[in-house]
């Protein structure tokens, strides 16, 4: 992308979450060979081992795997000065990476809860937390995938998954399945009795 186009995907991702109603946004996405921007975009800003960060995407074998890495290696060396987080996102990313990462810190300046799936919204959630670190405060993790260099990026973001299910990419189905039990921790919070709500008595002796 231009430094334009990543600025207008940005623009595009703040407002679709400022016109959405409710206090939660899910994010999942559909695409094919965005892992390898993830991955890139994982290497980049955590400056972790290319190897820690690529896997297998949609089902490549070993040797698709290095394939992937090196073709990733490769545009790396081409692009080795691109260093703060937007240029790496315009340079390694894609629109509906850079959609993500905006419509998270506009749904975080909102005060809602970002619920996040899998490898690649992790990613663009690594771009807004290094543009806004305090977009982590609004995050719950629905799941980690078994896209290799997921665990490691939860990891960089201090993220701790509800969910861990041998699911692939995600593609929103974690935050989907992570929804009720984000209900559910909202229900404990505001509508469990307490013992003097509940008119308990000898409370100690119960316990």
């Amino acid at each position: 992308m231009s430094a334009a186009q990543c600025e207008s995907a940005l623009a595009h991702g703040y407002a679709l979450a400022e016109a959405l109603e409710g206090n939660l946004l899910g994010f999942g996405e559909m695409g094919i060979g965005n892992t390898t921007s993830a991955a890139a975009i994982m290497h980049k800003l955590t400056g972790l081992p290319l190897a820690d960060c690529v896997g297998a995407g949609t089902g490549l074998d070993a040797n698709g795997v290095r394939h992937k890495e090196a073709v990733i290696g490769a545009a790396v060396a081409l692009h080795q000065g691109v260093a703060a987080p937007l240029d790496v996102l315009a340079t390694f990313g894609g629109l509906e990476i850079a959609m993500m990462a905006g419509a998270m810190l506009k749904a975080a300046q909102r005060r809602m809860v970002l619920l996040i799936d899998g490898f690649i919204v992790s990613s663009a959630l690594l771009v807004a937390a290094r543009l806004q670190p305090a977009v982590l405060d609004y995050c719950v993790f629905a799941h980690c995938s078994g896209e290799h260099g997921h665990a490691q990026l939860l990891r960089q973001l201090g993220g701790r998954p509800l969910l861990q299910l041998g699911m692939r990419l995600g593609e929103g189905t974690g935050a989907a399945l992570a929804l009720p039990l984000v209900q559910a921790a909202a229900n404990f919070l505001t509508e469990m009795a307490t013992f003097e709500s509940a008119a308990v008595s000898d409370r100690a002796a119960r316990a």
